[in-house]
């Protein structure tokens, strides 16, 4: 083969696995989002604030700002990134007392990431379909 035809194959399969990324985001399971954020961020957000914090509670446009800033506690109790609580890493940390974390231990972060992304954005209170936390 070329070095001509080399390059445009490697342009091309570039291309392609790009393109297939955003497929990947574009498929985000709402469904899995709503297991996910209810039984591992509502469940630790009740046991250490006392309280859940509903997609409902925030606009769509409120949720991807939170989301991209990737600023979860200001205050310096727990991990500042939100990426932190839809990590694998964190799953580990929770897995013996937490059964979602358990089965959603091997899904890679970006894929939970997109799932609770596709879940509270949906959500908002300004979706045609806001969500609560019950």
């Amino acid at each position: 083969m070329s070095k001509r035809k080399s390059i445009m194959a490697g342009v091309v399969l570039a291309t392609l696995m790009s393109g297939l990324s955003g497929v990947a985001a574009a498929e985000a399971n709402k469904n899995v989002g709503k297991v996910y954020f209810k039984m591992i961020c509502t469940v630790c957000h009740m046991s250490s604030a006392g309280k859940a914090i509903p997609p409902s509670t925030y606009t769509m446009k409120q949720w991807e700002a939170y989301l991209d800033a990737d600023k979860h506690d200001k205050t310096g109790k727990s991990n500042p990134k939100v990426s932190y609580y839809l990590s694998q890493a964190y799953r580990e940390t929770i897995k013996d007392t937490n059964k979602a974390a358990q089965k959603f231990l091997a899904m890679p972060d970006a894929e939970a990431a997109a799932n609770v992304r596709a879940f509270v954005v949906g959500g908002a209170k300004d979706s045609d379909t806001p969500a609560s936390c019950e």
